[in-house]
């Protein structure tokens, strides 16, 4: 997802979102050391779109913006 579309999210709809990536970071961790992966920019994708959800989490939060 696109920052614009991130900031249009509510603080518990992007916490969701920052589980689900982290989550699917370690996925990605797990099967590249066991069997290895086809796409290893898979890792930095995720890396990226888990630090764009964090951003946006704190801006919101600077803000002073409730839920």
């Amino acid at each position: 997802m696109k920052a614009d579309e991130l900031r249009k999210l509510s603080i518990k709809d992007l916490m969701k979102k920052e589980e689900e990536l982290r989550r699917e970071l370690l996925r990605l961790r797990f099967k590249k050391k066991v069997e290895g992966l086809p796409n290893i920019m898979a890792i930095r994708n995720t890396r990226k779109a888990l630090a764009r959800v964090l951003t946006v989490i704190r801006e919101k939060e600077l803000r002073g913006e409730e839920t």
